[in-house]
């Protein structure tokens, strides 16, 4: 006897078949990246002790959707949907990564959504530790947001950014750029008038990349005042190394005065037997100003800069599957408080996080 729900069933399978077809592409992607780490930090400038301890941490784990729509010409419609997903919790949020809708033809894309800023993206390649505990963000840029909008998190430069504009050039003879603006929306909840402006431009030749970027916080802090960053980077890619090296100024300013801080990054990763051998140095000098107030991870004053040393390898057991270790270290200088960026720790001025980690990473 045929079922009653079968017909209505069939009809709506073919209704979803028809829809998939009238997309170009449909992809679904992810990656499932998590560690077990042991992690502790030395003695603080106030006698406080972080107990080691382990961990299991998510390394920023995606599940996602994408596509396009061919309409006129090389124009084309895009659009995804990026969710995060935590392996160690079982946690996660809808659209809370790289989600936007737009066009894109042979001149670039043009989208708007919640989506990386170009001043995270110039850079994102040179640390090979990206996005573990051990990643770069806690020297570089000044932390790192997951996502955020103008009021949420106003010290980091290396975030996504809510409620978001973007265009991002196609290459021409090895030059592209991209830029973001980040609306104004907080301008009814708050004081003053917060936004986001950020670009970057770039130059592949071969093994070469170079990369200057810029991002300019409008009114972060204060009404009034703007914050802003730059940096410049360079690769190289030798046959079985690769060498990257970037400088990055900020400046903060704020209701009590300036702050600035000079922060550079060194990178290589050198092919080994299978796999490869990595290590990363970040270097954050002393912040410099008459600002009082402490800023993310920095503020003004004589022993205030650190460095981070990373040495870690990652073996490949197939094209989507490769497993890592890593050990990572801050060197805190008394007045500094630098943490781990993802996964951070919180300690006290003067302590040096570290951590060991074995984790294993699958994209599909």
């Amino acid at each position: 006897m045929k079922h009653p729900l079968a017909g209505a069933t069939f009809v709506a399978l073919a209704a979803c078949c028809t829809a998939a077809a009238a997309q170009s592409h449909v992809t679904l992607y992810g990656r499932l990246n998590t560690s077990l780490e042991y992690s502790d930090a030395t003695t603080a400038t106030d006698g406080t002790q972080l107990g080691g301890a382990g961990r299991l941490t998510n390394n920023r784990s995606v599940f996602g959707m994408r596509g396009e729509e061919g309409l006129y010409g090389s124009l084309k419609a895009i659009w995804q949907i990026e969710s995060s997903i935590a392996l160690d919790n079982g946690s996660g949020q809808l659209a809370g990564r790289n989600t936007r809708v737009g066009l894109a033809g042979s001149a670039g894309s043009f989208f708007m959504g919640n989506w990386t800023t170009p001043y995270l993206e110039a850079t994102s390649s040179y640390d090979p530790f990206y996005p573990t505990t051990a990643g770069y963000m806690a020297i570089m840029g000044n932390g790192s947001t997951p996502t955020s909008n103008n009021i949420e998190d106003t010290s980091a430069f290396d975030r996504r950014q809510k409620n978001s504009v973007h265009f991002r050039s196609a290459s021409w003879n090895g030059f592209r750029g991209g830029v973001t603006w980040g609306i104004n929306e907080e301008r009814v909840t708050v004081p003053r008038n917060p936004s986001l402006w950020s670009f970057s431009a770039a130059y592949d030749n071969g093994p070469l990349n170079v990369v200057l970027a810029y991002e300019r916080h409008n009114n972060y802090q204060v009404a009034g005042r703007d914050d802003d960053g730059m940096k410049i980077g360079v690769s190289y890619q030798f046959p079985t190394t690769r060498v990257s090296a970037i400088y990055e100024r900020l400046h903060y300013r704020t209701a009590t005065g300036d702050l600035k801080r000079d922060a550079y990054y060194a990178s290589v990763v050198q092919k080994l037997w299978t796999g490869s051998l990595r290590a990363g140095v970040g270097v954050a000098g002393n912040g410099r100003g008459d600002a009082t107030e402490t800023i993310g991870f920095f503020r003004s004053g004589p022993d205030t800069g650190a460095v981070q040393a990373t040495v870690g390898y990652e073996y490949p057991l197939s094209k989507r599957t490769s497993v890592f270790g890593f050990y990572s270290r801050i060197f805190n200088k008394k007045n500094a408080t630098y943490d781990f960026a993802i996964n951070e720790l919180g300690i006290s001025a003067g302590a040096d996080p570290q951590t060991f980690a074995l984790g294993m990473r699958h994209t599909f």
